[in-house]
């Protein structure tokens, strides 16, 4: 079964341009610098079990603070689910912003399933108590439903494999789907989570800048990965203002590159 994989951001926390900078990759007329905050956008068609067209399905992971300019960029008309890495506010604080989508996900049956950690579920229902506490009462709120992250979380015919990794000092979640893994906000791969990323073809992990930080990849670091998983493409994402995108992918291997806002890549599910 064929999706296709949507970067919906690619930036840090404090986005790109940053407030107040004027450096270079701020200041750039490439629009392939300009970098929402991270998320992703993952699109198939579930076989149809008579001679129609089948259904559309679209899984996104984590909702940051720009989702909802990122939602109308991609025309999403539905989400049947959304799954989170961490906790943290460039991930979470859209999840509002998933409200028209759930009242039509409620017309159609349900609330959307927001699969998170018990740490960032809990993170949720403090920051959205109005909608995700058991008290929660405001009319118009969110139709939405919090599940707990298991090792596998079928989706629609799609089966998304949680692969443990840290943050820092903090577990946090990357996916597996198919041929296809998105890790953002790594610092360290545990040693166990290496098995699970055997035959994966399409890599998106990220890439902060070169200098090190306490909680991030440099970029040296996601190559080493890269090298190690053996993937046949290597997309960087999670990208700070140190990087321009077009000098930065003209000293990167040729199966790896920076990925842009709006790219799509095609993956097999």
């Amino acid at each position: 079964m064929q999706g296709t994989l949507t970067f919906l951001g690619t930036g840090t926390s404090m986005g790109v341009p940053t407030l107040a900078c004027e450096c270079a990759v701020c200041t750039s007329a490439d629009p392939r610098d300009r970098r929402l905050r991270p998320s992703l956008l993952l699109r198939w068609s579930e076989p149809s079990t008579g001679t129609g067209r089948g259904t559309e399905r679209i899984v996104v992971i984590d909702t940051g603070p720009d989702f909802r300019e990122q939602a109308l960029r991609a025309k999403l008309t539905h989400v049947d689910a959304v799954f989170y890495t961490h906790g943290h506010a460039d991930h979470i604080l859209g999840m509002d912003d998933l409200r028209p989508l759930s009242f039509i996900a409620q017309k159609k049956g349900g609330p959307i399933p927001l699969y998170a950690d018990r740490e960032a579920a809990e993170v949720l229902v403090r920051t959205f108590a109005y909608t995700l506490s058991p008290q929660a009462t405001y009319p118009t709120r969110a139709r939405v439903q919090i599940v707990s992250l298991a090792e596998h979380n079928p989706v629609h015919g799609v089966d998304f494999v949680r692969i443990p990794l840290l943050h820092g000092d903090q577990p946090i979640a990357g996916y597996r789907f198919g041929n296809a893994a998105y890790m953002t906000d790594v610092s360290a791969i545990p040693e166990e989570s290496f098995p699970l990323l055997a035959g994966i073809e399409v890599l998106v992990i990220s890439a902060l800048r070169h200098a090190p930080h306490p909680s991030h990849s440099t970029v040296e670091q996601s190559l080493e990965w890269s090298r190690r998983i053996g993937a046949r493409q290597t997309w960087f994402t999670h990208i700070a203002h140190d990087l321009g995108h077009e000098e930065t992918n003209q000293t990167l291997p040729a199966n790896v590159s920076l990925a842009y806002d709006g790219l799509s890549v095609p993956v097999t599910l």
